[in-house]
């Protein structure tokens, strides 16, 4: 007999109606709780935090209510003049940060006292490194790349691993389906992430005709053996081949992994945001969609092998890079909770799919775009749209929305730019006219610019909107210029491509000055700068070699070794104060050959025999005009990816100039491009822009609770982590200024270019 038939029958309503409350409030409670978290949201050992990079911690200690007592705990100073993009780790009680002229130092992570120092490490990957653990933990390393090489170092003691590759270095130029001897600059300078005993990396091999193809690759992290290869422009008989010209696997390059890669470590998937392939404005000699080119790629992470791609931009002709890191989330979708990924766009868009199958979780239209009038090339006649999921940036240029700060003559004189030039969403570059379009090649998201909530599928998306105004132009063969001549180029050359930012005189204007360039860094490190980019700066890799030297010798203002196309200074390397325990990573063999930039017997023409186009044609990234469209010009986004709504949108730093004429809420140019954002589980939302700031937000409404001034311009990831129950939050601020007179390092009382860190008050 049920024990409820034996109960009298009021007895029994009690009963029942008092489990009834029970399994509603246990219910309740296994609605609201969320899922255990993982260890790993309770470090930050890697760049991003984890290996899914959603700068996401699990710590509890800093919450919306006592965030605005955070104080300066302790400040680690770089002791030198370089501005560090780097993005420090801890591991336990060790942090890891780039300074001393480009030392990898190891600090208490409580004290900043200093544990060892491994001295002049030039060429490392400015953003990041990795770190990697035995089981036992008796073996522990960094791991780097630098000089196109990787490398790795005892994390314990600070030393290079020698028996790690080939006498203590992988060579990265090898294995890319071209002669090493011709392959310039290939390492990434973001650091790759680490999945069990792999190193997982993406390269940047440049941007110009001709560059190295970007292959994907992953090496054991102990012994640096190159264990698998996914090559994203396909060769005869691999997925893919058939959406390029049948030779193009022999000189296209790039499709290329520079941005962020996100592990799924439990279902072993890595996703890689793959980029544009060159030429970036002129794709002629790549008729096709281009696969891997622009593609989000899904690969089993511990063989390489394609799981999914889904691409976003087909024979991308607008430098429309996937660069910011796929955010792996938990999403409820048609009742059902989906494991997704969600990916943010430089075009302005948010993607979202199945993160097993690739199925997008709303539809993606195909919709016709304008087709090319440059001969030879045939756009691909449509592009994907997500059709739920609303933009982040404005995507339209108009003549009346010119920055309204601008004088009356700058007003008319853009609105005859305008109105002249061609202004629609993936209008096709011409040399007939000028093609003006947001957001441009650094607009939208960028590096660092998503984070998310794994468990509540909410992405953040720091975002600006950013043109390009560019026009292409025939490439031609330079006639030999004499010593007369010369002088006129170079002064040419840097009106074009360095005026706008550095100023007429080099004193610095939107970027720093530049005239004692000569006595702050070597030539080599000033032609990788040049070449690559940095921070907001693109890299110029059309620049060859001799006026790459006399730009240098100009910035310099030494005009005789200009003339005589010298300017390669060398630079005594002196080891820095402090517990120095090795210096300059493992020696290199004679025969390797570390240049960063276009070697001599690099690709500069099309292999014999080709059906290749007649001409080529170029453009400059048109990226001097970041203030051209009228406010915000920088936000942070929410997007609700469970309603594929967005959840609130708010301006992120404010433009100087413009506070000082009144106005308010602005955002800033070039405001959140690679600046970095952490999650927490308390709410609350961290993030940097450009005027040296530092905001924590109500990760729930865009509420700003508090705000710090930083001594400097930050560049790298902010990190998070605790040490014995105290929480810290560490800053790199290390980068000028733009405008000198606002340089806060210089004032009385105020710290240094430093590594800074917070924390609540003991």
């Amino acid at each position: 007999m049920n024990v409820c038939q034996r109960l009298p029958r009021q007895r029994k309503r009690i009963i029942l109606a008092t489990g009834f409350v029970l399994l509603i409030i246990i219910a309740g409670c296994m609605m609201s709780t969320p899922p255990e978290p993982k260890p790993q949201y309770r470090t930050w050992k890697n760049y991003g935090g984890g290996a899914d990079q959603s700068k996401y911690v699990d710590l509890t200690q800093i919450t919306r209510d006592n965030v605005d007592q955070l104080q300066v705990a302790w400040h680690y100073p770089t002791s030198d003049n370089n501005q560090y993009l780097f993005s420090p780790i801890i591991v336990d009680t060790v942090m890891y940060v780039l300074a001393k002229n480009n030392s990898l130092v190891a600090l208490h992570a409580v004290t900043g006292k200093e544990l060892w120092i491994h001295a002049n490490l030039d060429g490392i990957a400015w953003r990041g490194i990795n770190y990697w653990e035995s089981k036992d933990k008796k073996d522990r390393r960094i791991l780097f790349t630098m000089r196109n090489t990787l490398q790795a170092i005892d994390a314990a003691t600070g030393k290079s691993i020698q028996s790690f590759g080939t006498n203590g270095y992988v060579n990265l130029k090898e294995g890319l389906d071209r002669d090493p001897a011709t392959v310039g600059r290939v390492q990434s300078n973001t650091p790759g992430v680490i999945f069990k005993d792999l190193i997982l990396l993406g390269s940047s091999p440049g941007e110009n005709y001709f560059s190295p193809p970007g292959h994907l690759r992953a090496y054991n992290v102990v012994t640096g053996k190159l264990v698998w290869t996914f090559r994203t422009i396909p060769h005869p008989g691999e997925y893919g081949y058939e959406t390029w010209p049948k030779d193009a696997y022999k000189y296209v390059g790039a499709a290329n992994t520079w941005g962020e890669i996100s592990v799924d470590e439990e279902r072993g998937i890595a996703y890689f945001p793959v980029g544009s392939p060159t030429y970036d404005y002129y794709g002629a000699d790549r008729e096709g969609s281009n696969l891997f080119s622009d593609c989000l790629l899904a690969l089993d992470a511990r063989t390489g092998k394609r799981l999914w791609h889904f691409q976003l931009t087909h024979h991308d002709l607008w430098d429309y890079d996937l660069t910011a890191a796929p955010q792996l989330i938990t999403v409820e979708h048609k009742g059902k909770k989906i494991a997704a990924v969600a990916q943010a766009t430089k075009q302005g868009f948010m993607f979202a799919f199945d993160r097993v199958t690739g199925q997008p979780l709303w539809p993606v239209e195909e919709r016709p775009v304008p087709a090319s009038e440059m001969p030879g090339e045939k756009t691909w006649p449509t592009q994907p749209f997500p059709t739920v999921l609303p933009s982040f940036t404005r995507q339209v240029v108009k003549s009346d929305d010119i920055n309204p700060y601008f004088t009356p003559e700058e007003k008319a004189k853009w609105k005859r730019r305008i109105d002249s030039g061609r202004t629609g969403f993936y209008t096709p570059p011409s040399d007939k006219y000028e093609t003006i379009i947001i957001p441009g090649a650094v607009g939208g998201a960028n590096l660092g610019n998503t984070a998310a909530n794994p468990y509540t599928g909410i992405v953040y998306v720091a975002t600006q909107d950013y043109p390009s105004v560019f026009k292409l132009e025939k490439v031609q063969e330079r006639p030999a210029l004499t010593s007369e001549t010369e002088t006129k180029k170079i002064e040419t050359v840097y009106q074009q491509f360095c005026q706008s930012c550095h100023g007429a005189e080099r004193q610095g204007a939107a970027g720093p000055a530049l005239r004692d360039i000569g006595d702050r860094i070597p030539f080599d490190k000033f032609k990788e700068v040049v070449m690559v980019g940095k921070g907001p700066m693109p890299g110029f890799q059309h620049i060859d070699d001799k006026t790459m030297a006399g730009l240098y010798a100009f910035m310099a203002g030494n005009r005789n070794a200009q003339l005589r196309g010298g300017g390669q200074q060398t630079v005594k390397r002196t080891l820095p104060e402090g517990p120095v325990v090795d210096s300059g990573g493992v020696t290199l063999d004679s025969s390797f050959n570390p240049v960063r930039g276009r070697p001599q017997n690099g690709m500069r023409d099309y292999p014999t025999g080709l059906n290749v186009p007649t001409n080529r044609y170029t453009t400059d990234y048109g990226l001097q005009y970041s203030n051209l469209m009228s406010p915000v010009w920088s936000s942070i986004v929410a997007y609700d990816l469970n309603k594929g709504t967005i959840k609130w949108r708010i301006p992120i730093g404010q433009d100087i100039r413009i506070a000082k004429k009144g106005g308010a809420n602005t955002g800033v140019p070039i405001g959140t491009q690679r600046k970095g954002m952490i999650v927490t589980s308390t709410g609350l939302l961290f993030a940097t822009s450009k005027g040296g700031m530092l905001y924590a937000i109500d990760a729930e409404n865009g509420r700003i609770l508090w705000t710090a001034e930083l001594p400097r311009e930050t560049q790298g990831l902010p990190a998070m982590y605790e040490v014995k129950g105290r929480q810290y939050i560490v800053v790199s601020a290390t980068a000028p200024f733009t405008d000198e007179s606002e340089d806060r390092s210089k004032l009385p009382g105020v710290l240094p270019a430093s590594y800074v860190v917070y924390a609540l008050p003991k």
